[in-house]
């Protein structure tokens, strides 16, 4: 009987001769565990960031002390002079280039770097020193955690210039977008990883969960033609994906694939780097996005591996569009089927409710809106409630001023439960980030807390006659089993 060179090579396995790594080049099934890269996370998570808001002082001292497995670097410095750096680890031909954070407030893969970080500077006797070892000898892997760090410190969007990075690869208006173009032409990776953060609204199509995940193998043309760099894009998606649907089955959407000539993600494509998008979407009670972080990075370290041990090759690429697509018909809160009267019309309606997350000078702050009234059976929302002979009843605002050192949880709930939804407190506390549930407010203006599309969020829920639930800034809150809330609202 005649024997393959990777039979041969599984015998001499046997023996104890270390040609893993050549085997597994050639495609043979060597898959890491889920259970495995989870446990990895937990032992190697850096607890110096726990939430989601940071800026580049957060991640500095973490840059400029690793250690020796790393060769760091300044790029280059951002519009305010806030250095955008570069990490290197391993000693292999095949390059590859993950960059994170170009938009300032999508933090959720720049925490799994630091997370991943940790883990390439571990023991070799931890139980991961194959893993390790794989990676470094066949990878050279480049990251740049922070490409925006003027946009991180305000937590936004863009950069100080007001420019999207992200609509920058051609003109490259901003030193952030130059910076990452020109360490791309000079590195010139075989892969690319493109991490970002999507809006929690998107749904994974046909399905109520959240597109807890979404990726991408960007378009390089307007016709989404599928060359093979393209191609090893989407096959290194199909193992990232296997990790997520034996973590968290049905939570992985597919993005968009039309082509955008201004974006970073298809013009590596088109330039010759097999880029995979990844984005960071919402997961029901995960306001920090720790649980996201960590399949960041369960995701990240699997395709690393298999990348360098060529496992990837082996994936069918029409298992890629297996993925759904992502929809987009989730809320933070909806209410099915309650009654609303306006003036003297009464009917029944749902009421769909989104957070958005607002800077102030003393922090941020969120505000609930009414974003649609009517017939919402087609959305689900993160938080639902759907009880018979439910109606809407206005909130009392508490007559006369209360001291802010009188306020408290446990006030705020009694007011609550006697139908009291705003307080007026002191004049010199305008503007102040506050967590309880009221609306609370300085001036002697009249508050409108008639529930209306557009409107901020503040009502009572009454069923059989008793207030249930308060609805407080789009928060809800049971009046018969009160918890504490990620609440946060500013004194008006």
């Amino acid at each position: 009987m005649k024997l393959s060179p990777c039979s041969l090579i599984i015998g001499l396995l046997i023996l104890n001769l270390p040609f893993l790594n050549s085997c597994a080049e050639k495609g043979t099934d060597q898959k890491l565990n889920p259970s495995l890269l989870a446990q990895a996370y937990d032992d190697y998570k850096e607890i110096q960031i726990s939430q989601k808001r940071f800026g580049y002082e957060t991640i500095k001292p973490l840059v400029e002390n690793r250690g020796i497995k790393f060769s760091v670097a300044t790029l280059g410095n951002s519009v305010e002079g806030r250095p955008i750096h570069s990490l290197t680890y391993g000693e292999g031909d095949q390059k590859v280039l993950l960059w994170s954070q170009m938009h300032g407030d999508e933090s959720t893969a720049t925490m799994a770097l630091f997370d991943l970080f940790n883990f390439f500077e571990g023991p070799s006797d931890d139980g991961y020193g194959d893993i390790r070892e794989t990676i470094s000898n066949h990878l050279r892997v480049k990251f740049i955690p922070m490409v925006n760090p003027d946009g991180a410190e305000r937590f936004q969007r863009r950069n100080v210039l007001g420019i999207d990075l992200n609509r920058d690869a051609l003109r490259i208006s901003s030193p952030e977008a130059r910076i990452l173009k020109e360490a791309r032409e000079a590195f010139n990776p075989s892969f690319g990883f493109n991490l970002h953060d999507q809006n929690v609204y998107y749904n994974t199509e046909g399905s109520v969960n959240p597109a807890t995940i979404s990726v991408l193998a960007p378009a390089y043309n307007e016709a989404t033609d599928i060359n093979e760099v393209r191609e090893n894009a989407m096959k290194v998606i199909v193992g990232m994906n296997r990790i997520l649907q034996e973590e968290m089955p049905g939570h992985v959407g597919k993005y968009d694939d039309s082509f955008e000539p201004r974006a970073f993600g298809d013009n590596f494509q088109k330039w010759g780097t097999s880029t995979i998008l990844i984005e960071s979407g919402g997961y029901p009670d995960d306001p920090e996005k720790q649980y996201i972080r960590k399949l960041n990075f369960m995701i990240l370290l699997n395709a690393l591996y298999e990348i360098a041990t060529g496992e990837y090759k082996t994936y069918d690429k029409e298992a890629y569009f297996s993925i759904p697509d992502n929809d987009s018909k989730l809320m933070d809160l909806l209410i099915r089927d309650v009654s609303l009267k306006y003036e003297d019309y009464t009917f029944q309606t749902d009421i769909g409710i989104k957070r958005k997350a607002k800077e102030s000078e003393e922090g941020y702050y969120y505000t609930g809106e009414i974003i649609d009234l009517g017939d919402l059976s087609i959305y689900h929302g993160y938080e639902e409630v759907q009880k018979n002979d439910l109606e809407i009843v206005m909130g009392k605002v508490y007559d006369g001023v209360l001291p802010w050192d009188e306020l408290n949880w446990e006030k705020a709930v009694g007011l609550l439960k006697k139908g009291y939804i705003a307080v007026k407190t002191t004049e010199d506390k305008r503007d102040m980030p506050h967590d309880l549930p009221l609306k609370i407010f300085t001036g002697n203006e009249d508050l409108d807390l008639q529930p209306s599309l557009g409107s901020t969020a503040h009502f009572f829920l009454r069923e059989n006659g008793e207030l249930h639930y308060a609805v407080i800034n789009g928060f809800l809150v049971d009046l018969k089993n009160p918890e504490k809330l990620p609440f946060r609202d500013i004194v008006e």
